[in-house]
């Protein structure tokens, strides 16, 4: 027989409990258990006054709203309160009864702009939620695996303008300037010149000054980077830079324009992992530079990185076949002709040089060098050596699996968090709201794990237990006794 009693019970009054209306099991009540949210009081007590002004909207309140949003993957905070508004389960991890007012969508953006804004408040969440999986062991630093993901900024592509890009120093810049001159002076050349720049007037047309080199920029978000990944992806972004453990944890993060190599935004990750007694670090093919390589392993650090293929020109010869005699000091050709140093440039590589009078006459001349003077140039930096112990590391027994486990540790983070967390694009604008967007969505990660783990191993203490008990047990047979 069929039932047409669906819009009766609409107008029906009720009683009933808020906590009775939200499943024991559900993710948002294993959240609240996981962790003590009394923490974020401690963290904004100086932006807000002790004895003036109106009682504010709880901070608490404030910060779990954004979690909401990104730990669902909602796509704008306007959406976020349409749902809080009808979600049960949203308001009883806000600490709203069903009539209480739901605080309007720009509350928590006026809150960040004159409280939060320029703070590092959502790193200290990120980082608060961390400790606590330090806490209860669940996080192993011995082995870090590092990548670097893009976000789509909110720019419009067609809004840009040419600005004049600004370089930045890179962090071994100093050092490697110093091993230039002294590398140069043990093989009796001068120290190289300091570079005359004069950053008043440019120089005249036609007089020879260096044409200063022009990057596109966004109108719409300044800060944001021309990301270009192929011939289908050109658009702004933002770089993250991401660091986990082998057991998919998220240890750090950094944000830059998407504009940037990875390689070069990878000290600011690296000063925030100071501190982790990282034994192996695993990367890709883009952090693998003399640099990065020099770096960890005068830090004691394992670089774990892949085969990088010779970026040579078709028919030509590959560097590894020319062979270099560390005694002598100088390389080999295949064809057994001597190539001798030549100078160290200002890249901090040394160069080699063949003689065009012996090369003139060789038959694998044109597999060599398109030089008109015959005259074939092979580089080598001066920390090279660093990256034949990176290549003699990547040969070793169990270095190909623990690579391997990339695809199931950072990649897996970047593939949840565009797939469940609203990562692939940001309606933030400027470098300051997206660090708290990374931030946030980072910790809604770790603690969206951290709560499913203390779950199933029976970590989220006795009162869950009780609860669950009484839900499971007590409240059923009240209820028949009632029925009955």
């Amino acid at each position: 027989m069929m039932t047409q009693n669906a819009d009766k019970k609409r107008e029906q009054l009720q009683m009933f409990c808020m906590d009775d209306m939200v499943p024991q099991d559900h993710l948002l009540r294993m959240i609240d258990k996981a962790i003590d949210w009394s923490f974020i009081y401690e963290l904004v007590a100086d932006k807000y006054s002790p004895d003036n002004g109106r009682p504010s909207t709880d901070p608490v309140l404030l910060i779990k709203i954004p979690f909401i949003q990104y730990l669902y993957g909602i796509k704008s905070m306007r959406q976020t309160i349409k749902e809080i508004e009808v979600n049960v389960a949203y308001r009883w991890f806000l600490g709203l009864e069903m009539m209480d007012k739901v605080p309007h969508f720009s509350t928590f953006g006026k809150n960040y702009t004159r409280r939060f804004k320029d703070t590092d408040l959502f790193e200290q969440i990120f980082s608060r939620i961390l400790q606590e999986c330090y806490k209860f062991k669940l996080v192993d630093p011995s082995e870090v695996f590092v990548d670097a993901t893009h976000v789509k900024a909110r720019a419009n592509n067609k809004k840009v303008q040419k600005r004049i890009a600004h370089e930045e120093a890179l962090f071994f810049e100093e050092l490697l300037k110093k091993e230039i001159n002294e590398d140069r002076e043990a093989h009796g050349k001068k120290p190289l010149k300091e570079k005359e720049e004069d950053h008043n007037e440019p120089p005249a047309p036609g007089t020879g000054g260096k044409e200063e080199k022009m990057v596109k920029a966004s109108t719409s978000d300044p800060e944001s980077g021309w990301f270009r990944k192929g011939e289908h992806k050109n658009v702004f972004a933002y770089g993250i830079q991401t660091a986990c453990d082998k057991n998919g944890w998220i240890l750090g993060y950094s944000v830059h324009p998407g504009n940037l190599h990875d390689s070069r935004t990878f000290k600011a990750l690296y000063d925030k992992l100071k501190g982790l007694c990282i034994k192996r670090l695993t990367a890709d093919a883009a952090y693998k530079t003399p640099a990065i390589a020099k770096l960890l392993i005068d830090e004691g650090i394992t670089p774990v990185f892949p085969y990088k293929r010779p970026m040579t020109k078709e028919g030509f010869y590959r560097k590894y076949e020319y062979v270099y005699d560390e005694y002598y000091d100088c390389y080999i050709c295949p064809n057994n002709e001597l190539l001798s140093y030549s100078t160290t440039n200002r890249a901090g590589y040394r160069e080699y040089k063949s003689c065009g009078a012996v090369c003139e006459g060789c038959p694998n001349l044109l597999q060599c060098t398109e030089s008109k003077e015959h005259v074939k140039v092979v580089s080598r930096h001066i920390w090279e050596s660093y990256m034949e112990l990176c290549e003699d590391i990547r040969h070793t027994v169990g270095m190909k699996e623990l690579y391997d486990l990339r695809k199931e540790t950072i990649e897996r983070i970047f593939g949840t968090a565009k797939e469940n967390h609203g990562f692939r694009y940001t309606q933030m604008i400027g470098k300051a709201r997206m660090e708290m967007k990374v931030g946030l969505t980072f910790a809604c990660m770790n603690l969206k794990k951290l709560a499913k783990v203390k779950a199933k191993k029976g970590l989220i203490g006795a009162t869950y237990i009780l609860d669950k008990f009484i839900y499971t047990v007590f409240v059923p047979k009240t209820r028949k006794a009632l029925l009955a």
